[in-house]
């Protein structure tokens, strides 16, 4: 491969949440016992150095000494389009459809805000990113959760039986997707695309599509952008993105909107605009058009290679060896949503005493409970080969499998 996926990049003291936070309570995993060194598992970060021409452009930028005040250039909108042109397929996006986020989260409850009052009712799909979670209920909304379920090969699937029930008995008018799915990892077909946004139709639920994660699905698999599936969804959908998942920038912050619906995007550009904190960095812009250029493009098709390496590792190594672990095998993201039920129910462990078994040997993983996996527990697998198969290695030796 042209670009370096499988040196161990040393994060610890270089702002990185996933490496310093490790033993400070909250959500951050418990440290690792004496004599062994914590693998970092849990938050939804790459553990690979970005591509290249990202540094190169933050830097070039920074030896002009003057950063003021300034407007998004040609340049960035133009990085955009041809980026979904080209991985998406868009057609007809133009620059006035694009408006920045601040972050994608911001970009959703701007949305909701806009589509709801305080105290409604609002769809979303469980497992839940938790998020989305406390987003939403920090600003007063009510989330309504339908459950996903594993079909007959363990593919997890909308019920759209129980979305439909939803809408209809709590009077809802607004959904949050996730596209594609965090922390399942399914990248949605078209058809069950067309037949949510079809009863979404039915019942004027207007839609906020999270698609941060467009970009890493893995081979074999293809991302069909919510708003393509017929014209009424390209007019019902706000959806948002942003190149920090794809090319570890969450720390540059520098998230977008594309709305073509033009009352909506009226509506969306004014919210954000209230708090006057939804403003571009200098340098996040010259990064995103870096990295959306076409070496952006090659770093990323060998990083879907790496992680679609990864995948296969991890999920053969669950099903040859941990015994009552349960998991759907992802086909995008690069995180693992792993089912401990029946292994904790074999064992008399709780999920939480399980989790701390991995902390203990330095397995940085995340409590499920919080993604409403009630046995669950996340696991990132965006890390040097190396990295992934040593910390199986632990699990197997020390925790699924100690003596």
């Amino acid at each position: 491969m042209k670009y370096d996926f499988t040196s161990v990049m040393d994060r610890s003291g270089r702002d990185a949440i996933a490496v310093d936070n490790i033993g400070l309570g909250g959500m951050a995993p418990g440290a690792p016992m004496e004599g062994f060194d914590a693998i970092p598992m849990w938050v939804a970060d790459m553990n690979f150095p970005t591509v290249p021409t990202v540094p190169a452009a933050i830097i070039e930028r920074a030896k002009h000494p003057a950063y003021g005040y300034f407007s998004p250039s040609d340049g960035y909108f133009d990085a955009i389009i041809r980026w979904h042109e080209t991985r998406n397929g868009a057609t007809g996006l133009s620059k006035e459809h694009i408006g920045h986020e601040n972050g994608v989260l911001g970009g959703v409850v701007s949305a909701v805000n806009v589509l709801c009052s305080r105290g409604d009712n609002i769809l979303l799909h469980s497992p839940t990113y938790i998020g989305f979670t406390n987003s939403l209920t920090n600003n007063g909304y009510r989330i309504v959760h339908s459950p996903l379920v594993q079909d007959e090969n363990g593919v997890w699937r909308m019920d759209f039986d129980d979305m439909e029930r939803k809408i209809v008995e709590k009077h809802i008018h607004a959904a949050v997707f996730c596209s594609p799915h965090n922390p399942c990892g399914r990248v949605w077909e078209r058809w069950e695309l067309e037949r949510a946004m079809d009863l979404f139709r039915r019942h004027d639920v207007y839609v906020v599509s999270d698609e941060i994660w467009s970009d890493l699905t893995l081979e074999g698999y293809s991302h069909i952008p919510t708003q393509s599936v017929s014209e009424d969804a390209r007019q019902r959908t706000i959806a948002v993105y942003a190149p920090s998942k794809t090319f570890n920038l969450a720390g540059l912050v520098g998230s977008y909107h594309i709305i073509y619906n033009q009352r909506l995007r009226d509506r969306v550009r004014k919210e954000s605009s209230l708090s006057h904190y939804n403003a571009m960095n200098v340098l996040s812009m010259h990064a995103l058009i870096a990295a959306y250029g076409s070496e952006g493009q090659a770093w990323l098709d060998e990083l879907r290679q790496v992680l679609t390496g990864n995948v296969d590792f991890a999920c053969g190594c669950i099903a040859q060896r941990f015994q009552g672990v349960a998991v759907s095998r992802p086909q995008g993201t690069y995180m693992l949503f792993l089912d401990c039920a029946q292994w904790c129910g074999a064992h008399g462990k709780t999920i939480g005493e399980l989790e701390k078994m991995g902390w203990d040997v330095g397995v940085a993983w995340q409590d499920g409970r919080m993604f409403h996996g009630p046995c669950h527990i996340r696991m990132n697998l965006a890390l040097p080969r190396s990295q992934v198969e040593e910390a199986f290695r632990r699990l197997d030796q020390h925790v699924f499998n100690a003596e």
